[in-house]
Parts: structure tokens; C-alpha cells; sequence
């Protein structure tokens, strides 16, 4: 049974997914950046409360915008690309989209299927959340809900492959907890990271919905989880923005990438085929990257190495950064990370040996006094 109660709703159309997910917005506290890296660096979980959300300044929305239009004919043909492969690995699959990134992937892949593929699949976004695992009261109603159906986690890309690993760690817990046999089968646009089989590309590329936070993610949070408002039968927490709804580009974003699924159709079986017959095997290349990255920056501490372009996004729009590692600086792909940087004054320097566009590097902070 799904429960209703308070359950948060955000932005996204009620038939394209259910948000298992509490409403916490009068609750939840939101603090400084700053702040809470110190914190988090000092062993405060990031979980436990949200950074302070803005909206983006005039110059970067320009970028979005050039970057939406150059790429989500991408997105199109990637989400054909996935949504068909894992609809013929699993002939009962339930999408559960992993919030918050996840999400748009997912409402992209129910659309999809539905459309062009006449499959109903029904589509779930539930929290994970790294040392934490995801919701077990949330997972438990989707597998009551669906009994004999095959979850399929699913992702907008991979940084280094924290979330596969939690994933198959979480998958461990639960069914020993449960006595289910639920597999940690993870579905991603992108796979950079190397550590799954389920993906479209292996190639690191702007998802313009990496790009911004709430508004182009149904106005929602990342969640958290806190127990001074969320209790054990609860569903992990979620803010929703809406003093922001008037710059939601969720519905823009989701409806300009569906409109072009059918300009995709012959090259997404073009690619598919190729895909089936490649060895999909994962290597974890995105992890041994991580690592002599750090060494090469004398970082301590992996979960201060962030790469991928989503990532980085994600480190410049609520971290506090050190530097950024790209590729090339001369990139369109990057012109909304060189944006961020400018503003937010963060070093940038160029560094090729990496399996990604770019790379953010969080700043140490255990050094300084809480």
C-alpha cells in the first residue's frame, strides 16, 4: 500500500511518478554552505539538513538554455536506447528512480515505454543516500504494491560509482532484513563510472537536467533524514520549493526532450543493437580514476574527489570547491561549469588523464575549526 499522508508531491505530473517521499518543507532546515561542509567534513552527515537553494544568476541560464538545445536530442535517443534494453532484460520491471537525479531519467523511460513501446511500467522515486542506504518502508510498499516485480533502480549517470555500491550493499541488508531477493540492477543514461551493465552511453556528456537543482527536478530537494522529523515507519524527507515554481523548468525540460523521441527512433536501434553485442561487463574504471586523482592532488578523503560533469555541477551549485579538473576548457560542453567557477571564483585547470569532462575537487575543511 502507497501511503498518501503527507506524502511530498513536487512538480512532476502525478502519471509520471510517485514520489515516495515525506514532505518535510516547515521543518527541514536549510544552512549555509560553508557551514555544513565544515560540519559534514567534521562528521556531520550531509543527510541531516539541505544547503541554502537559489536560483541561478541571468548569465547562467543562458548557458542552460544553449546547453538544452545542443543536447537533449541526446537524452532523447539515450533514454530510447536504455528503456529498451532493460525492457528485454525484465519482463516485470517496476522503474524506481532514484531521487533526486534519478527522477527525470525516470519519468523520460515510463514515457518512453508507454509510448513507443505500449508497456505500462509503473515509476517510483525513492531516496538513497550514501552510508545510508535507501529507503527500506519506501521499497517495501513498491514490492507490496507490485508483488513478482523486478525493481530497476535507475539513475541519470555515474560519478565514481558511490551510489552502485551502495545500491548492492543496501540490496544485502534488506533482503536478509526482509527475506526478499531484491538484485541492486541499476539503469543509467550515462555510465562513465563503469559500474554497471544497464546504461545507454559510457561516455561523460551534459544531461542539461544536471545542470540545475529543484527546478528541473520537480521543485523537490534532495532528501534527508533526520530524526527529530522523520520516524521509523516514515519515508525519507524532501523539501518542495514552491517560491520557486515560477522558474520551473521541470515540465520545459521533460516535454522538449519527449518531443523528440520519434526523431530518434532509427538511430536508437542502430545503437541498441551495438550495445547488445558489446561487452557490458563493468570494470569500475571510474573509481581507479578517483583514486589517482587523489594522489595526484594529495586528497585524503575519495568522497572530496567528485568527477563527472554532473557531479561537478553538483559540487559548484552546493559544495565548497577547490579547484575543477576539465578536459578542455574549450569545450561548449563545459561553458556552464566555467560559468560557476567565475562566479563562485574556483581555480580551474586543465587535466586529461580522466575518463570524464571534468572533475570538481571539494576544499578540506577538517582543518578548520567548527
Amino acid at each position: 500500500m502507497i501511503r498518501e499522508q503527507n506524502r511530498a508531491k513536487g512538480s512532476f505530473l502525478e502519471e509520471d511518478v510517485t514520489l515516495l517521499l515525506k514532505d518535510v518543507s516547515s521543518l527541514v532546515e536549510e544552512r549555509p554552505t560553508a557551514v555544513r561542509e565544515k560540519e559534514i567534513q567534521h562528521g556531520r552527515h550531509y543527510c541531516m539538513d539541505l544547503p541554502i537553494e537559489k536560483l541561478p544568476s541571468e548569465e547562467y541560464m543562458k548557458i542552460f538554455h544553449q546547453l538544452f538545445r545542443e543536447n537533449c536530442g541526446r537524452v532523447a535517443l539515450y533514454t530510447a536506447v536504455l528503456t529498451q534494453l532493460v525492457l528485454q532484460e525484465f519482463s516485470h520491471p517496476v522503474f524506481v528512480s532514484l531521487v533526486r537525479a534519478g527522477t527525470p531519467a525516470g519519468v523520460l523511460m515510463r514515457r518512453y515505454a508507454q509510448r513507443y513501446l505500449h508497456r505500462e511500467v509503473a515509476h517510483y522515486g525513492l531516496s538513497i543516500i550514501r552510508g545510508v542506504g535507501f529507503d527500506e518502508n519506501a521499497l517495501k510498499d513498491i514490492l507490496s504494491a507490485h508483488p513478482g516485480c523486478t525493481p530497476v533502480f535507475v539513475d541519470g549517470w555515474t560519478g565514481k560509482g558511490m551510489i552502485a555500491s551502495q545500491l548492492k550493499e543496501s540490496c544485502e541488508v534488506f533482503n536478509k532484513k526482509y527475506g526478499t531477493a531484491v538484485r541492486p540492477v541499476l539503469a543509467v543514461l550515462s555510465d562513465p563510472a563503469c559500474c554497471t551493465d544497464l546504461y545507454a552511453t559510457r561516455e561523460d556528456f551534459v544531461n542539461p537536467s544536471s545542470c540545475l537543482n529543484s527546478t528541473v527536478c520537480g521543485l523537490i530537494s534532495r532528501s534527508v533524514l533526520n530524526e527529530a522529523f522523520i520516524g521509523p515507519d516514515d519515508y525519507h524527507g524532501v523539501k518542495v520549493y514552491e517560491k520557486f515554481k515560477n522558474d520551473d523548468l521541470t515540465a520545459f525540460y521533460l516535454d522538449g526532450v519527449t518531443e523528440l523521441f520519434e526523431d530518434v527512433q532509427a538511430q536508437a536501434q542502430r545503437m541498441l543493437d551495438a550495445l547488445l553485442r558489446e561487452d557490458r561487463t563493468p570494470t569500475f574504471r571510474g573509481m581507479s580514476a578517483v583514486r589517482e586523482i587523489a594522489a595526484v592532488f594529495g586528497v585524503d578523503d575519495i568522497n572530496r574527489v567528485k568527477p563527472s560533469i554532473g557531479e561537478t555541477t553538483r559540487v559548484l551549485l552546493r559544495r565548497v570547491p577547490d579547484r575543477i579538473l576539465l578536459q578542455d576548457t574549450e569545450s561548449a560542453q563545459v561553458a556552464h561549469i566555467l560559468q560557476l567557477a567565475k562566479e563562485k571564483n574556483v581555480p580551474v585547470e586543465v587535466y586529461r588523464d580522466m575518463p570524464y569532462i571534468c572533475c570538481g575537487l571539494i576544499s578540506n575543511q577538517k582543518r578548520v575549526e567548527l
